[in-house]
C-alpha cells in the first residue's frame, strides 16, 4: 500500500495538532508551595518573579489601589493585591481568556481544567468546604464554588458548567461571590 504525500502530512500535522493541544504544563510554583502543597504567605513580588521567571506586571485600579500580576510560561497568570511594601498576603491563579489549557503544580496539588468538583469535595471535605452554585452574572454562569478556611486564609475554588476548575482564590477574607 502506498501512502499519498498529501495524506502523510495531514496525518503528521493531526499527531502534533493532537499532543500540543492536549498536553499537560507545569505552573512551576514548587519554590512557593510547603511540603504540603499550600501557597506560602507572606511573599514577595521579587520571590515570586524570580519563582516562575517572569516579570511582575503592576498597575493601579481607578481607587489607586495596587496590583502586580504574573502570566507563566504554561499559560497560567498569577495576580494579586499589593499591600504596604508591596507586601503579598493573597493569590489568584486563573488562565487568561478561558483556554483550554492543562496546568498541574498548583496549590493542593490541583490541575486546572482537570480537576472536577467531586474530586475537591472530597479532597476538601476535612475543611468542611462548602459548594454553592454561581448565578448567571457571575464569570462562570451555572458553575459552582466551593470555598474552606485553612488557616488564616480562605480559598475559594470556581468550576465552570461542566464542574472543572478555572480559578483559584487564596485570600485573607472571604471575596463575595457576585464578584466572581
Amino acid at each position: 500500500m502506498k501512502i499519498q504525500p498529501f495524506t502523510l502530512v495531514l496525518a503528521v500535522l493531526f499527531q502534533f495538532l493532537s499532543c500540543t493541544a492536549f498536553s499537560q504544563e507545569s505552573a512551576a510554583l514548587n519554590s512557593l508551595l510547603d511540603k504540603n502543597s499550600e501557597f506560602i504567605f507572606p511573599q514577595t513580588t521579587d520571590k515570586i518573579s524570580k519563582a516562575l521567571n517572569a516579570k511582575a506586571v503592576f498597575y493601579e485600579d481607578a481607587n489607586g489601589e495596587k496590583y502586580a500580576k504574573w502570566l507563566t510560561k504554561s499559560g497560567l497568570e498569577l495576580y494579586t493585591a499589593l499591600g504596604g511594601n508591596n507586601g503579598i498576603d493573597e493569590m489568584f491563579f486563573d488562565i487568561p481568556d478561558h483556554k483550554p489549557l492543562i496546568v498541574d503544580g498548583l496549590p493542593y496539588g490541583l490541575v486546572m481544567n482537570k480537576t472536577t468538583l467531586e474530586n475537591a469535595k472530597l479532597q476538601f471535605k476535612k475543611y468542611d468546604a462548602k459548594a454553592q452554585k454561581l448565578d448567571d452574572g457571575s464569570e462562570f454562569p451555572e458553575g459552582t464554588q466551593l470555598i474552606f478556611k485553612r488557616g488564616n486564609h480562605f480559598t475559594t475554588l470556581l468550576f465552570d458548567n461542566k464542574n472543572l476548575l478555572k480559578s483559584i482564590g487564596i485570600t485573607t477574607e472571604l471575596v463575595d461571590p457576585v464578584a466572581n
